[in-house]
């Protein structure tokens, strides 16, 4: 085999190495799309989950402290 020849076989052969490798690449890019577009649903389900407990557990009108009755003199009322 002429030098020419062996260095097509040789540039074939990474050609084939290379196309398999943007295969698998491309493969891979799919199922991390996928995964995220996965996980954006699951962050979303919390983001939600997470606002209705806040809204159980924390309602609005608890959410600020209501001062002590005063009497008309100022001070604190006693019970």
């Amino acid at each position: 085999m002429s030098e020419i020849e062996i260095a097509i076989e040789r540039i074939e052969k990474e050609t084939k190495q290379i196309e398999s490798e943007t295969e698998q690449i491309r493969n891979e890019t799919e199922q991390l799309r996928r995964e995220n577009a996965r996980l954006k649903q699951l962050n979303a389900r919390t983001k939600h989950l997470l606002s209705c407990v806040d809204q159980l557990c924390f309602p609005p009108d608890s959410s600020s402290t209501h001062p002590n009755p005063t009497d008309p003199d100022g001070g604190p009322s006693s019970p």
